[in-house]
């Protein structure tokens, strides 16, 4: 049976994901779409449209996709988990113990899953598959003043062409600074050292016309593992991204897999 998908956030990626949805020809069927503004649903048919949250059990999603803001798994988190599967694309939520102690326990409890989407971030199968501790992990990320979002900080300041270093620290005390431009800083840390030793670096570019996000991991046989990505932007976001999580995404409900597969 095809899988039933809700959407929450009909910005660029969450409308890109529906609509793939409802063209994927039965492989997957759209659940729901809410939004926090309702005049963004005018896109998709009235009968999708789902006002109040709360009420997502009516639609029966085998898994929902939160691509608005890290407070809906603030506040909306553990009752998805309760019922369905679930992959939160704003995970700066994650940083937050407590909260993602208390969705882990649901998940396991309930028998659904919370997923963890790649987002930007290359080099996280190479993360994961190591059986022993990463003793040093660090992502920084560069990107043109005007594809960062300085709405929780001080606003930017700088002058001329030259880089200027933002942050450089905990990935948790970086997200916490700049909580939409990190999604991939924190899928790294928790994916290796943690929040807390995962070393974030976040860099103002006004030179560079796209996204830049690079990887080093040090392993504690000498191993060393490096990775750079380069990608135009749009807005704070590359624009692989609507790619990459529609790919989490088929991940998610058991879809994707070519006749030759990457495992």
């Amino acid at each position: 049976m095809a899988k039933r998908v809700g959407i929450i956030g009909c910005g660029f990626i969450g409308s890109a994901l529906a609509e793939r949805i409802i063209a994927s020809e039965g492989a997957m069927e759209l659940a729901f779409v809410h939004n926090r503004t309702a005049h963004r649903l005018s896109a998709f048919d009235p009968s999708l449209h789902l006002h109040d949250l709360a009420a997502f059990r009516s639609r029966e999603p085998d898994l929902i996709v939160e691509a608005s803001h890290p407070v809906v798994t603030a506040d909306h988190g553990t009752a998805f988990l309760s019922h369905s599967d679930y992959m939160p694309l704003s995970t700066t939520a994650l940083l937050d113990n407590g909260l993602r102690e208390r969705l882990k326990a649901i998940a396991a409890d309930s028998g659904t899953r919370l997923f963890l989407p790649s987002g930007a971030l290359i080099g996280g199968n190479e993360l994961v598959k190591r059986q022993t501790p990463w003793k040093h992990v660090k992502i920084t990320f560069r990107k043109n003043p005007r594809n960062i979002d300085f709405e929780d900080t001080q606003p930017w300041r700088g002058k001329g062409g030259d880089p200027v270093t933002l942050a450089d620290g905990p990935v948790r005390e970086i997200a916490k600074q700049f909580p939409r431009n990190v999604n991939t800083m924190v899928t790294c840390a928790l994916l290796s050292t943690g929040l807390d030793a995962c070393q974030g670096v976040l860099i103002a570019d006004p030179g560079l016309d796209c996204a830049v996000a690079e990887l080093e991991a040090w392993d504690v046989d000498g191993g060393y593992v490096r990775t750079e990505k380069r990608q135009p932007a749009i807005g704070v976001s590359g624009t692989e991204m609507v790619d990459s999580a529609w790919y989490s995404l088929q991940r998610a409900v058991g879809l994707g897999a070519q006749p030759l597969t990457y495992v």
